[in-house]
């Protein structure tokens, strides 16, 4: 009963902090980077893993429908972009509230013999974010009394779960309703993305990022939190070890991503620029660094770095040759070959790095069947169209996938056609320049699955230098974060630019990525954007 008790004092935690937090815009401004951050986390590395353990691939689709399908909507019939933001966010608070009805039989579970009381912790402390977003969502679009509304319905829900106990989780258990949720946690995290009140925080300037950046790594230590006690008290559920998974890649690749790091700063020094004058030059930086074959070499082995270096050699050359021009150029390039290396490549290549990871955790899952190489060609082949991968993310994805157990082809289309096979890309390009980019890929996937080469970590670097170098890369990607914010952050990785949904302005809001305003807006990073 305590249990119960505690999650409900939690959730009411949600509109004090909410009042306290908005008195200020800085304020306000930490409170969004918190929510954007603990909320969209919770979502992806604790929900979604479950959901593919019991949906399998197909529940990625749901929530693929459920994030993209709000903003096609209102993109196709813009007159009733209102109507469907509304329908989103009901949804959205929807699928909250169910969630509410298991956090109340988890808590039971955790009273159980044999189980850890750990469980019943996170529950009750993911409760906090949850509160938060419910305010957050709902006070600026429908008012206090709604949100007072939907957080007692929450409260009382979590105590049908918790008395109701096992009969009614029978009827509400994730097979039964896996897709069902798949979709509501798709739109959830439409509306997080979306920022549906963003027009209440006025910050033309950008000012207000630090708080942000304040607001999302705090959100970023709950998560670690959180998972920590998943580890403790989740026996039962396949995603404590993907947790585990995630933690070991990220203490591999920590010293050799430093290491890439230390690279690209040597060769800013010596006149390697993303600017250089010639196209050649400009294309092996944007296809391998070259500090990306570095992470190649160490933690897949020479021979897959030797096919990935002639094979990026014959694709710079096609490119280079048929003069097509690279999409989203550098800008704004610092001074300082230090500032190059580790701040200015750092705030391009960790959004996706981190979203290698998270992704590779998904479709690595083992629920997600995708033996066959031909098919894992295709699906990252979709997977890379809406997205504009780093050659760093393309690596690490890489990686990832080899790890994971996916086929050799599977692990070398993304080393070769990440950074370059994307939509945004492929609009500078004519029909006989793409199908040559196109047959220049398939034949160097021909001779990797005719030399069917093996992958293996050729270094083995003590525990102590591991752990010392994923806290500096920690604290690197922080500083990332507090310069850029968390939207601006992760803004780079989306198909479109995260904005909020000004209905009442639409025809303003429409040009607002071109105005100079904007420009201006954005000014601290736009000048680094990807």
């Amino acid at each position: 009963m305590y249990y119960l008790i505690a999650s409900c004092i939690a959730l009411l935690l949600g509109p004090l902090f909410y009042r306290f937090f908005t008195t200020g815009t800085g304020l306000q401004k930490g409170l969004d980077g918190f929510i954007f951050v603990s909320l969209g986390g919770l979502v992806l590395i604790h929900i979604l893993p479950e959901l593919l353990e019991h949906g399998g691939f197909l529940a990625i689709i749901f929530v693929i429908i459920g994030l993209w399908g709000p903003t096609l909507s209102e993109r196709l019939f813009h007159r009733y972009s209102e109507v469907t933001h509304n329908l989103t966010l009901t949804l959205g608070i929807t699928g909250l509230l169910l969630h509410t009805i298991t956090d109340g039989g988890a808590m039971i579970l955790a009273q159980q013999d044999g189980n850890s009381a750990l469980l019943a912790l996170g529950v009750i402390l993911h409760r906090l974010p949850v509160g938060l977003a419910i305010w957050w969502l709902l006070k600026p679009q429908v008012g206090g009394r709604w949100a007072t509304i939907v957080l007692v319905g929450m409260m009382m829900l979590t105590g049908v779960g918790y008395f109701a106990g096992e009969q009614l989780l029978a009827h509400l258990s994730l097979d039964k309703t896996v897709y069902l949720q798949a979709f509501v946690t798709g739109s959830i995290l439409h509306v997080v993305l979306h920022q549906p009140h963003g027009h209440n925080i006025s910050d033309k300037q950008g000012k207000y990022e630090y708080q942000a950046g304040i607001g999302s790594i705090l959100g970023i230590i709950l998560l670690f939190v959180l998972l920590m006690m998943d580890s403790g008290g989740h026996e039962h559920h396949d995603h404590t070890h993907s947790t585990e998974q995630l933690i070991d890649w990220l203490l591999t690749l920590a010293p050799v991503l430093l290491l890439a790091y230390f690279i690209a700063t040597i060769r800013y020094q010596f006149g390697l620029s993303p600017q250089h004058p010639q196209l050649g030059h400009r294309w092996l930086q944007r296809l391998a660094g070259p500090e990306a074959l570095v992470i190649t070499l160490l933690l897949l082995g020479p021979s897959l770095a030797m096919i990935q270096l002639i094979s990026l050699v014959l694709i710079g050359m096609l490119l280079t040759l048929t003069k097509v021009q690279l999409t989203d150029p550098h800008k704004g390039l610092p001074i300082s070959a230090w500032r190059f290396g580790f701040a200015h490549l750092v705030d391009r290549s960790a959004p996706w790095i981190i979203l290698s990871l998270i992704l590779a955790n998904l479709i690595g899952h083992p629920s997600v069947p995708l033996e066959s190489a031909m098919v894992q060609v295709g699906v990252l082949l979709i997977l890379f169209l809406p997205m504009r991968f780093c050659n760093l993310g393309g690596a690490v994805l890489a990686l990832s996938l080899a790890y994971s157990g996916w086929s050799i082809e599977a692990v070398m289309v993304t080393l070769l056609a990440a950074p370059v096979f994307n939509l945004a890309q492929l609009k500078l390009m004519n029909w006989t320049q793409r199908l040559l980019l196109g047959s220049v890929i398939a034949l160097c996937l021909l001779g990797t699955h005719w030399l069917i080469p093996q992958w293996s970590t050729i270094i083995e670097l003590p525990q102590s230098i591991n752990t010392s170098a994923l806290a500096i890369i920690a604290l690197l990607f922080a500083a990332s974060l507090l310069r850029l914010g968390p939207r601006q952050f992760m803004a780079r990785i989306m198909l479109w630019k995260p904005k909020s949904h000004q209905h009442d302005h639409a025809h303003e809001h429409k040009h607002e990525h071109h105005s100079n305003s904007d420009q201006h807006h954005h000014g601290h990073s736009s000048k680094e954007h990807h």
